[in-house]
């Protein structure tokens, strides 16, 4: 059994978000179901097992089933909760391509997030497009003085220096990782280590309630560790499509985090789940 070529006529014609303009999507064949959901993971990045089972009027099983399907045949790589594109799952994309994925959550996010800094504090900003917008909202904080950021974001540094003199813009050094723009090992955890800040506003390619901040990158994983033992409170930064996703590298555990902002697209489940493990959920 082969899928429809994408673009056939034995597809429903779909809007610019993937989804099918025929409000009748339950009683679909298998195979063009299988196709939309295609679809949906290659513009979404990341697509939950509840959201198809509502989408398509079918089960939860019948919704995994179809993942399965997909990932036979290289088309998806599954994770807890649902799945995401194979290209995805294998390695990282460039820092360009992924800020325009989920852009008005991540800037819904940056703004809630700049405002829990206050003047006269010292924070660590990491890596990351949901961080870089971030950075933004705090140069946009004109109330903002004595402020004091460390980063090993070298875009993110370079933002931030339209607040000068209001803060003070420290780079980590390192070694540079051009797809992200980002300082690591050797040598970025020197200088970290020798710090005690008051935050770290953190980003993640996963978050889940048992396995933890996660990310896809072995090197920045463990820079995010460092940077996690420099700070007295840790944010993370992770809009919904990375909740209940658990990537390749662990950061740090769910009890060693004490702040998540995300978006208001977030599953109840897994706000839930968090909450439950005394982390205040902040939804953007």
């Amino acid at each position: 059994m082969h899928l429809p070529v994408p673009g056939s006529s034995a597809l429903p014609a779909a809007r610019a978000d993937g989804y099918a303009t025929d409000d009748h999507l339950d009683n679909l064949p298998a195979e063009v179901r299988q196709q939309l959901t295609h679809q949906l993971l290659e513009q979404k990045g990341f697509v939950r097992v509840r959201e198809l089972s509502e989408r398509f009027g079918v089960s939860t099983v019948t919704a995994r089933n179809d993942l399965q399907v997909l990932e036979e045949r290289r088309l998806a790589h599954r994770v807890h909760g649902g799945a995401m594109p194979l290209n995805v799952a294998r390695g990282e994309r460039p820092f360009e391509e992924v800020a325009t994925q989920h852009a008005a959550q991540k800037a819904a996010i940056a703004r809630t997030a700049a405002a829990l800094v206050s003047s006269g504090e010292s924070i660590l900003v990491d890596v990351g497009t949901t961080t870089a917008a971030m950075a933004h909202e705090l140069v946009a904080r004109t109330d903002l003085t004595d402020l004091t950021v460390i980063t090993n974001g070298i875009k993110i540094a370079l933002d931030l220096e339209a607040a000068y003199p209001r803060f003070s813009i420290v780079v980590t050094g390192g070694t540079l990782r051009p797809k992200q723009h980002s300082l690591v090992d050797p040598l970025a955890a020197v200088m970290l280590q020798t710090l005690n800040v008051d935050t770290v506003f953190l980003g993640c390619n996963g978050l889940d309630a048992d396995a933890g901040v996660s990310n896809i990158n072995l090197p920045e994983a463990a820079i995010k560790r460092t940077m996690i033992a420099a700070a007295g409170r840790c944010i993370v930064l992770a809009d919904s499509s990375k909740l209940g996703v658990r990537a390749l590298a662990q950061v740090c555990g769910i009890d060693e985090i004490d702040v998540v902002v995300t978006d208001s697209g977030a599953d109840e489940e897994h706000l839930a789940a968090l909450r439950s493990h005394g982390v205040d959920v902040i939804v953007a």
